[in-house]
């Protein structure tokens, strides 16, 4: 009798943790390359289909059309030295004035001149409602104005201005579906413009013109009055202009201004100099007064002092001669403080005699100067309103010459206005165009190619990471933290030599009727019967088929997985159909083609197929043995296979659980264990039923069979948690049903088998193993 659990002796080289992330690994660029050559096709359909939408789209586009017409924007002025233009032709460095003309050339009122020029109301092309303009309707200027509104913003639509930049150059483009009325237009625009630019300093000019006129003939008037008022007042009053170089009482306020001017300049010298000495340290002050006496003073102490520091590093200072220095430098002291006070004081009393002598001296020239003061406004009070007079006619004759200077620069600018000289010039004039500017069809289909792509990609990579499914052996590696023991190809996938010849196209054990058995061909010769082989049996059928090699591989990678002896093998899977049955079975073969003596339990009591495989009776078997009604001599069958013998399932029970975890299940399995060099069980899906968890604790190893691209990573996770929560030893995973066509690795794979078997000779199942 055995123990329950028999994976206490497991080999410590293959107690692989699980992995706790699955992102922590690392992603090449070859794996997204990976990506997009397996899904390429959906990316090549997303960007045909985005070419076939750029080829209508240029179809059903109307074909429109460009022109463009370059002008010159000037900032000189067109007057010939007065500033009677606007300011944005005058002034240089007006950061507003390009800015301006760009929104001029863009403005509706710009717009509905062009209008009115070219009479594009009358155009069918720019307005197909003409017609209606001349019907029953009655026509009136608000109405006139609105439809032209209508059509200018119609034109904006279409006008484009374009600056060139670092020039004064401006491109002026404009759209529409007729060639000739795409070049009409982008010069009808360059035109307007000049002429309104004309026009608006003609206006200009014009206004000014008229205003500097009536200026001028009133200021005639008024100086002919103000001439007649003072030769009237000065009959009146009998005053003559009074010339201030022959009048004494002027000359003496001129001499008094001049004076006190000069005394408010000494007095506030004097006060500042005052307040200087009052604010300025004392020894400052001192200083220059004292004729360099306390320089000496402050030198004679300093060698005082520097002397009895020097000394003091030899003689202690109660010392006579230290003492006798001591206090020579204290006299020193009291000494310079004494010439610096006395000093100080006479400063500031000398500066503040100065200053008290400047006031006095300003205080009495102003009381000479208001003196006089009066006496000029009793002398000249009679003479102010004549001197008024003789003022306000010399200005305003002034103001005439100015006004007649300006009159006469506005008619010569008038005359240089009459040959329409513009600041603006066209440079090149709109042609009609050759061809149409939209739709392109190169633009469109590089778009539409660009999108495609850029769609086909995404759409490649969402799928891609939508697709939780195992896909290759280094996911499983990396997400189960297991090796990888064999990569089986599909059998029904032609491509890279592996079913080349042969009809396998049905899958895993699963022929078209459901039935699970081979079927032969009509004929019923031998050649139709190898074709409707399907991978079952197929290392005994065709040794030399590269899937054959495959499942040797399978075989090799679990002989060499430990040192120990695997007596009890378990094969299960996490769901049913992901080749649990197949994988087993051929390993079986591949097994006793080695020349061991190889037991195959067929332990799935719930859908058991191991007896169809093998073309075996199923009536009696490891049900009959578990339960009493049958002996393990008796149930064993012997198939075609040298070295291979069989245990169906027998009658399906209505409690398999409970008989796969009896004690006789253990006895049968320590019994099959001493009698055979390898027993191999099928079991149920892991994920299913806990069938196969009982059965693989009784056993040496676990082999997982996950479905390439069907099994989910969470499914093939927690399938294997579950064997290592029931401290199940694991040999490795096999991936069945292995896509080669989406897949260099698998390719390379299926290069090798098929060289390998081409290169075989020819012989038994025997010589193959």
């Amino acid at each position: 009798m055995i123990e329950p659990s028999r994976s206490s002796s497991r080999d410590p080289l293959f107690e692989l943790d699980a992995p706790t992330e699955e992102s922590g690994s690392d992603f090449h660029l070859a794996d997204y390359l990976d990506v997009l050559r397996r899904r390429w096709r959906l990316a090549a359909v997303i960007a045909l289909l985005c070419l076939v939408g750029g080829l209508v789209h240029y179809f059903i586009t109307p074909k429109m059309y460009q022109a463009t017409t370059t002008i010159q924007i000037d900032r000189k002025s067109l007057s010939l030295g007065g500033s009677l233009e606007t300011p944005w032709l005058e002034n240089w460095w007006n950061m507003e004035f390009y800015p301006t003309q760009y929104k001029l050339l863009e403005s509706r009122g710009l717009a509905e001149r062009v209008v009115r020029n070219l009479r594009l109301y009358e155009d069918p092309v720019f307005n197909p409602g003409w017609a209606r303009w001349e019907g029953p309707e009655e026509a009136t200027p608000e109405l006139d104005q609105a439809r032209l509104g209508r059509l200018g913003e119609r034109l904006q639509r279409g006008l484009q201005v374009s600056p060139i930049k670092n020039t004064q150059l401006v491109a002026l483009s404009y759209r529409s579906s007729s060639p000739e009325l795409t070049a009409r237009v982008a010069n009808g625009v360059a035109d307007a413009f000049i002429d309104w630019g004309i026009e608006t300093r003609s206006e200009t000019v014009g206004k000014a013109s008229s205003f500097l006129g009536k200026q001028i003939e009133e200021l005639k008037q008024q100086i002919q009055d103000k001439e007649a008022r003072l030769q009237a007042y000065s009959r009146r009053t009998d005053i003559v202009a009074i010339d201030p170089e022959s009048n004494p009482t002027l000359q003496k306020l001129a001499a008094l201004n001049q004076d006190y001017m000069e005394a408010v300049s000494r007095r506030i010298e004097k006060e500042a100099r005052y307040n200087e000495v009052l604010q300025s340290p004392e020894e400052s002050v001192a200083d220059p007064l004292s004729g360099g006496l306390v320089s000496s003073l402050r030198k004679e102490l300093l060698q005082a002092e520097q002397e009895y520091a020097t000394k003091l590093n030899v003689y202690k200072p109660d010392m006579p001669r230290m003492v006798e220095l001591k206090a020579k430098i204290e006299e020193l002291r009291d000494h310079l403080g004494s010439v610096v006070d006395e000093m100080a004081q006479q400063a500031r009393k000398t500066a503040k005699a100065e200053y008290q002598t400047a006031l006095r001296r300003e205080q009495s020239i102003k009381e000479e100067l208001d003196k006089a003061k009066e006496e000029t406004i009793e002398l000249g009070s009679a003479a102010v309103e004549y001197n008024n007079l003789q003022m306000e006619i010399a200005t305003s004759k002034q103001l005439l010459d100015e006004l007649l200077r300006r009159q006469s620069e506005t008619e010569v600018t008038a005359r240089l206005q009459a040959t329409r000289q513009s600041n603006v010039r066209v440079v090149d004039r709109a042609l009609v165009p050759g061809g149409p500017y939209r739709p392109s069809l190169r633009k469109d289909l590089a778009m539409s190619l660009a999108l495609g792509l850029f769609l086909g990609v995404g759409c490649v990579f969402l799928l891609e990471y939508l697709d939780r499914t195992l896909k290759t052996a280094e996911e499983a590696e990396r997400l189960l933290g297991l090796p990888v023991l064999a990569v089986i190809p599909d059998i029904g996938e032609r491509s890279g030599g592996y079913g080349s010849g042969y009809g396998y196209g049905y899958g895993y054990g699963f022929d078209a009727d459901g039935s699970g058995r081979k079927k032969r061909g009509k004929s019923g010769k031998k050649g139709d019967e190898e074709s409707s082989h399907e991978i079952e049996l197929l290392p005994f059928v065709k040794p030399r088929h590269a899937v054959s090699e495959a499942y040797r591989s399978l075989r090799t990678a679990l002989l060499l997985s430990t040192t120990d002896d695997l007596g009890l093998i378990t094969v299960t899977s996490g769901r049913s159909g992901e080749g649990k049955t197949s994988t087993v079975a051929n390993l079986a073969v591949v097994m006793a083609q080695l020349g061991r003596r190889v037991l195959l339990i067929d332990a799935d009591l719930r859908k058991p197929r191991q007896h169809r495989l093998f073309s075996v009776s199923n009536r009696s078997g490891l049900v009959n043995c578990l339960t009493g009604t049958g002996s393990f001599d008796d149930t064993v069958r012997e198939t075609e296979v040298p070295g291979l013998s069989v245990l169906p399932s027998g009658t399906t029970p209505p409690n398999p659980s409970e008989l796969l975890a009896s004690d006789r299940m253990q006895q049968l399995l320590a019994d099959a264990d001493r009698r055979y060099d390898l027993v191999l069980m099928d079991t149920p899906p892991l994920l299913a039923v806990t069938d196969a968890s009982l059965l693989a604790s009784m056993s040496d190893g676990t082999v997982v069979c996950l479905q390439a691209g069907r099994i989910l990573k969470d499914e093939a996770v927690e399938c294997c948690d579950r064997l290592r929560l029931a401290g199940i030893r694991i040999l490795g995973t096999v991936l069945n049903r292995y896509r080669i066509g989406k897949r260099g690795e698998a390719k390379r794979y299926a290069y090798y088998y098929q060289a390998y078997g081409e290169g075989r000779q020819p012989g038994s199942a025997d010589s193959a193993a």
